[in-house]
């Protein structure tokens, strides 16, 4: 299938990012290279800005690499969990930067591409994993994990209020046989909630049961806060940082990430003045998330929970 990538808020990416002043681009989350496209394409040509593309997915960097064609003088990728982003910049001898992107969560061609396991809707084997050289797949959560632990992580990371219900009805059916395909799990954990919540819903109900498992599988949420950390330590003074969340966990940990690093000070609120000499580390370019336009939201329903924040590194 062909890599199909529309990037999300690319204007509003880019106006926060602002390549065309030139200097060191990061898109920890290329994709299909839709925003690595827009930045690339904005930098200046003078023979020393460039970006550097992250992803950890082969067939999206098979994609990017043939949609940043027209750039390959001023583009690099990297095979790497952007978790691993000091080491990815130590391996080709990048020491500051001045702008960065994320764009979270699990990308549109792997939504659309149902061999891969990430859709509840479509027949597949349970893999879920971004990384396809990785070891543990979403057939290893399911299969292997304890009640407790199913129960634990569906109600963490997918925010599931019938997580005890769909764990117990996960563990009993594979007693009788390995759950395999998605279509299987999906059953399943629609059979576990009540008709009257089923009937509620405007979505599928797996759908919380496939996101907190394939977070699970990934590490999502282990990998944003040290990234951002990251980030701003490599930012050179005036560089930009832009976060794409598309859901309320992604978006809880950049918020408290990014209130962290602006407020600097970490002493208790009842010291009458600061003793630990902590200082805002960025500022915030907003104080609330920028959201997609209602133009976008129709042209691309994949962008309405969409939430854009952003930030730039202060002198230091």
């Amino acid at each position: 299938m062909e890599f199909h990538h529309i990037p999300i808020m690319a204007g509003e990416c880019m106006d926060a990012l602002a390549p065309a002043r030139g200097g060191v681009y990061v898109d920890c989350t290329a994709g299909g290279g839709g925003h690595s496209f827009e930045i690339a394409s904005r930098l200046p040509d003078d023979g020393v800005s460039r970006l550097i593309s992250l992803d950890r997915d082969d067939e999206a960097i098979a994609a990017c690499t043939n949609r940043l064609t027209p750039y390959h003088d001023r583009w690099t990728i990297v095979k790497t969990n952007f978790c691993d982003l000091d080491s990815a910049l130590d391996s080709i001898g990048v020491e500051k930067i001045d702008g960065i992107m994320w764009d979270l969560g699990v990308s549109s061609h792997q939504l659309d591409e149902a061999e891969r396991g990430f859709s509840y809707t479509a027949e597949a084997p349970l893999d879920m994993r971004m990384d396809q050289s990785a070891g543990m797949s979403a057939a290893d959560v399911v299969n292997g994990y304890g009640e407790e632990e199913l129960k634990r992580i569906l109600w963490l990371y997918g925010e599931e209020k019938f997580s005890g219900r769909i764990a117990h009805a996960i563990v009993t059916a594979r007693e009788k046989a390995p759950i395999i395909s998605t279509t299987e799990l999906a059953a399943i954990v629609s059979g576990a909630i009540p008709a009257a919540a089923r009937q509620k819903e405007s979505q599928h109900p797996a759908r919380r049961t496939f996101q907190a498992i394939r977070i699970e599988v990934n590490g999502e949420l282990d990998a944003i806060a040290p990234s951002i950390r990251s980030a701003v330590y490599r930012l050179n003074p005036g560089g930009r940082l832009a976060v794409i969340t598309f859901h309320s966990l992604e978006d809880r940990i950049v918020k408290e990430t990014f209130r962290e690093l602006a407020t600097g000070c970490t002493c208790p609120p009842e010291f009458p003045v600061c003793v630990c000499g902590g200082k805002p580390k960025i500022k915030l370019l907003s104080k609330k998330p920028i959201l997609p336009s209602e133009e976008e939201m129709e042209y691309n329903p994949r962008s309405r929970s969409a939430k854009l924040r952003c930030a730039e590194k202060l002198g230091e």
